[in-house]
């Protein structure tokens, strides 16, 4: 019996890890599929962005920031960036999962996005409450110009 009970309790410790460490990475669920070169920390890369708050129930609520006027914007506009440069790190392990051309949902956990930090504020033009499960409506046009090698 005493061995029975080690062995449970081992089990629900191993579960309980890999919840914890399933909760800290993002999920990527492409939309459009490409067979174009893959993202890298070596290049700049154009992107078409809108940012939504990910609801505990799976619903979502516009942030307010967005570069495309379908979703918002006065224009569109491409958002630029090189991965690992000034970006949340779950916006770098996201789109390092992506190739050139495909568009994806990434769901971001707050330990991987803003955290405790809210950003922006209510009632402006956007605004990420603290602790937020983000999720970024992402497509990516290619590398920045200057790049294409």
């Amino acid at each position: 019996m005493k061995t029975l009970f080690f062995a449970i309790f081992a089990a629900l410790q191993l579960f309980a890890l890999l919840s914890c460490a399933s909760a800290m990475s993002v999920n990527v669920v492409k939309q459009k599929v490409t067979e174009g070169p893959s993202v890298t920390k070596d290049y700049r890369y154009q992107s078409m962005v809108t940012l939504y708050i990910e609801n505990e129930d799976g619903s979502r609520t516009p942030s307010g920031w967005s570069t495309r006027v379908s979703d918002g914007a006065s224009s569109d506009s491409p958002f630029e960036f090189q991965p690992g440069v000034n970006l949340i790190a779950g916006w770098t392990e996201g789109v390092l999962k992506m190739n050139e051309g495909e568009r994806a949902l990434l769901h971001i956990p707050t330990e991987l996005g803003y955290g405790a930090s809210p950003m922006g504020s209510p009632g402006g033009a956007f605004y990420i409450p603290a602790n937020s499960n983000l999720l970024f409506d992402i497509e990516i046009l290619g590398k920045a110009p200057g790049q294409e090698f």
